[in-house]
């Protein structure tokens, strides 16, 4: 007897190209802000998976990620400069909430440019899903959720409105950008696994695993539960962890952290045929371990289901490597990366 799929579980994607008077307030959400993973005049390159791949260099994405993080804190500082006073700390919300979302927007468009010149991983054999139908909705909260709730939640802990911009620990910060990222990715890595192995909490990640060829804007689409995780739990601890350890973790470091976080994770769902390590002030450290994750290992977790997926990292390959969960490269073994084709990172 056949197995009745759960409507609510399609990955249909036809509304793009459907009548446009049946769109609602978040179909055009995503039209207005022009965040379509993918341009449907635009042709996208497919490449056997004996293609070398091309590489797009750390230095890189370390230049995108700090200017787009420090021109909010500078255009803060030009305010406290001027004014001789702070934000509120609603007027921080507010200002930080804006600038998340601004980031993001400008992080799809250029990962988008970036997929229509060189094209997607496991591309001759599936197109990369879009926003389902079923949850065109589900998807535009589950982004508006993440960079809203992100910046309260820093707001919250950590920002003083006795503290400028200039009061940035600037000795401190290449530490914790780096120890940031391993130190999520531990607590993601367990509660990511744990979701998997444990037939109890498979139910609360299964939704996220409905896409097999995910986009960006997949990367929060799951249930209620698994957001809050995603959003504000693995997060919050990360810092109290940080804290602990000794490091100062004021606001504008955190939120420094968090548009590294930010780039990892939209082009970690991007599934671009690119050998692309995501940028961490500790890189050095995790090469002695060959621990570097890249966007083909998050993409084949993607590819399998319940117990079968690996590459439980988001951040790194460390905690895969330590415990022993790492998956087989397919299109980026070294044998089949060209380090002489690199990607330029587009500004605009």
């Amino acid at each position: 007897m056949s197995v009745q799929r759960n409507p609510k579980d399609s990955m249909k994607s036809t509304w793009r190209t459907m009548d446009r008077s049946h769109w609602t307030f978040f179909h055009w959400l995503y039209e207005i802000f022009d965040i379509h993973p993918t341009l449907l005049n635009k042709d996208i390159p497919v490449h056997p998976k004996t293609d070398k791949v091309p590489y797009l260099p750390e230095r890189d994405q370390h230049r995108w990620v700090l200017m787009h993080a420090f021109l909010p804190i500078a255009i803060h500082h030009l305010y406290t400069s001027y004014t001789g006073r702070n934000f509120t700390k609603l007027g921080a919300i507010v200002f930080y909430s804006l600038a998340f979302k601004l980031i993001a927007i400008h992080e799809l468009h250029v990962l988008r440019r970036i997929g229509h010149k060189i094209g997607f991983l496991d591309g001759d054999v599936h197109d990369r899903d879009g926003v389902p139908d079923v949850s065109v909705r589900k998807v535009a909260e589950s982004l508006l959720s993440t960079s809203t709730f992100r910046p309260v939640f820093t707001v919250f802990l950590a920002y003083r409105t006795s503290h400028a911009p200039s009061s940035i620990s600037w000795y401190w910060l290449p530490l914790e950008i780096g120890l940031y990222g391993i130190v999520l990715d531990f607590w993601f890595y367990w509660y990511h696994r744990l979701m998997h192995e444990v037939g109890g909490l498979w139910k609360y990640h299964r939704t996220h695993h409905l896409t097999k060829h995910p986009n960006p804007l997949l990367t929060l689409y799951a249930d209620l539960e698994q957001e809050i995780f995603d959003i504000a739990g693995i997060p919050v601890m990360t810092y109290f962890s940080l804290k602990l350890m000794g490091l100062p973790m004021g606001f504008y470091e955190w939120w420094v952290c968090h548009m590294y976080v930010v780039w990892a994770e939209l082009a970690g769902h991007s599934g671009l045929r690119l050998v692309a390590i995501p940028p961490n002030t500790l890189s050095w450290m995790l090469r002695l371990f060959n621990a570097e994750l890249i966007i083909e290992d998050h993409d084949l977790h993607h590819r399998f289901g319940w117990k079968k997926s690996g590459n439980y990292g988001k951040q790194t390959r460390l905690w895969d490597r330590l415990f022993g969960t790492c998956r087989d490269r397919v299109e980026c073994g070294l044998d089949n990366i060209d380090y002489e084709n690199t990607v330029s990172l587009p500004w605009i």
